[in-house]
């Protein structure tokens, strides 16, 4: 009787198995879970995979849609456009089984890329010395939700990504946000009033190169030469039999950073599964691990912009960076220069490309720390560009920046565009908003004549739009630097509404 009742047991146990491998569940990436924000105002994707030919259908509220999976079992369907709400919703997949995700809310869904500037989270990794609140780093923000992607790397695109899914910010789970994306989630959030999401996508240390796409490469010409070679080096340690185990003392992805390029491979395993994933844009935190590409990094992002544009399918997404902030010990001599200032040049170059915009935060970097404790003017500064050109606001957004050079005897006039109420003398403390500083002069201007050697100048407002560049060692100058160095501490040209003069030069000289 007991030999009868394991037999029938086992056939139970064999029948229910060959059920689930016969129907499998539908299923969705790691992308879409409880708490998830979904984009507003636009039809919004929702996939996964199920048995080739499953008809599912996805329900949020009183919208609806309906897919059917392709012969190689994914599927994809597409809510309506819907308005923003707070209150959360269930997201409910059908398939031959059922998935419910809870607390779904639709707002404002944006990626936040880059390296340790943008992952530095709003606790600063258990450091007090981030520019947070007690209340931003406890109270309840739950209007802002936040899914961060554990750190891997890939030889290719993966489908799924691994990430612990939907947080919202509110019983200190806030605190490993990126600081940067919730000061300006919080910014949008006064704005707008909608819930924001984050896709919280970054690597403290990379480079843009390893968040460029393998097609990207092909989009320039000035990038020929770095596609190929690379590529093949990244292939080889990543599909490499001994890199599937953990080297001695070394996890596998830092025997892969530490023995490979890894050109496009934190793109591929932590990026490439979002791109299907409804967005209202990007901003982007990287370039100090860069500096040495110089004119070259302008290639590059530019590249990175194209091709995730390209694969995201959503047009020309916006797409907003924060320029390299001042850093380093800093140098008096105005002849002395560096990397830093080329590629922050690079990235202003960059305002080329179509809805694109840059957040200047030269006033408020470190001199011993890269990383700058003041997120919160970082997220802000980001927040209006959003402001102004997706949603209309009335208001200045844009740093003040050169606009043309003209030479009067011994004196150049320097002429700015996007000044605002007009261009003051100010200073930056904290978080506290920009003052005007009446009894300081201009700071880290410098000319030169033709014999290509730096003075540090004297430079005074004479205009709204104007600054009037001097100094008595230059009988003829020929070119202006403005904050033309890695730490230009004490530059303090600003808008009167605070934002901080792009640094410039007018010469070409190397």
């Amino acid at each position: 009787m007991k030999r009868i009742t394991t037999i029938a047991l086992l056939l139970v146990v064999l029948c229910v198995s060959w059920t689930c491998i016969a129907q499998a569940d539908v299923r969705v990436p790691k992308t879409i879970t409880d708490n998830a924000v979904l984009q507003r105002d636009v039809p919004v994707n929702v996939w996964g995979w199920a048995d080739p030919g499953e008809k599912v259908t996805v329900t949020f509220g009183k919208a609806t849609a309906q897919a059917t999976t392709d012969p190689d079992g994914r599927w994809m369907a597409k809510l309506p456009a819907m308005e923003a709400a707070l209150v959360g919703k269930d997201l409910v997949i059908t398939g031959k089984n059922v998935l419910t995700f809870r607390n779904v809310v639709v707002g404002e869904v944006w990626v936040c890329g880059g390296q340790s500037n943008m992952e530095q989270p709003l606790d600063s990794w258990g450091q007090a010395r981030l520019a947070c609140t007690e209340e931003e780093a406890n109270g309840d923000y739950s209007y802002i939700r936040y899914n961060r992607a554990v750190h891997l790397l890939s030889a290719e695109p993966l489908e799924d990504v691994e990430c612990p899914g939907w947080l919202e910010c509110k019983n200190g789970d806030q605190k490993r946000c990126t600081a940067a994306g919730f000061h300006f989630a919080v910014r949008l959030h006064k704005e707008l009033g909608v819930p924001v999401g984050l896709i919280d996508v970054n690597w403290g240390g990379s480079k843009i190169d390893w968040w460029v796409p393998d097609e990207g490469w092909k989009l320039l010409p000035e990038l020929e030469s770095y596609v190929g070679d690379m590529q093949k080096a990244r292939d080889l340690v990543l599909k490499a039999p001994d890199y599937k185990k953990a080297t001695v003392g070394m996890s596998r992805n830092a025997y892969a950073k530490k023995s490979s390029n890894l050109i496009g491979a934190m793109y591929n395993a932590m990026m490439a599964a979002w791109t299907k994933y409804t967005i209202r844009g990007a901003i982007w935190y990287q370039g100090c691990s860069n500096t040495g590409d110089r004119e070259m990094y302008y290639y590059k992002q530019k590249a990175m912009i194209a091709q995730w544009r390209k694969i995201w399918d959503q047009g020309d997404f916006p797409f907003y960076w924060v320029q390299l902030a001042n850093f380093t010990a800093v140098v008096d001599d105005p002849n002395v220069s560096s990397n830093w200032p080329a590629l922050r040049d690079a990235q202003t170059k960059c305002l080329d490309v179509a809805n694109t915009g840059q957040a200047v935060i030269i006033d408020i970097g470190e001199t011993n720390d890269i990383h700058p404790r003041n997120k919160y003017d970082v997220g802000n500064r980001l927040a209006l560009w959003s402001l102004a050109n997706i949603f209309g606001q009335k208001i200045e957004f844009k740093s003040p920046m050169f606009k043309e050079l003209n030479i009067q005897g011994n004196k150049a006039v320097v002429k700015f565009d996007s000044v605002g109420g007009g261009l003051i003398v100010g200073r930056k403390d904290g978080r506290f908003p920009v003052y005007e500083d009446t009894g300081a002069g201009l700071s880290r201007f410098a000319v030169a004549g033709a014999d290509q050697k730096w003075y540090w100048a004297d430079a005074k407002i004479v205009a709204k739009d104007t600054v009037e560049v001097s100094c008595d060692k230059v009988a003829q100058p020929v070119a202006v630097r403005y904050a033309w160095q890695a730490n230009p501490l004490g530059c303090n040209l600003y808008s009167k509404e605070g934002l901080p003069a792009t640094p410039f030069r007018t010469d070409d000289w190397k």
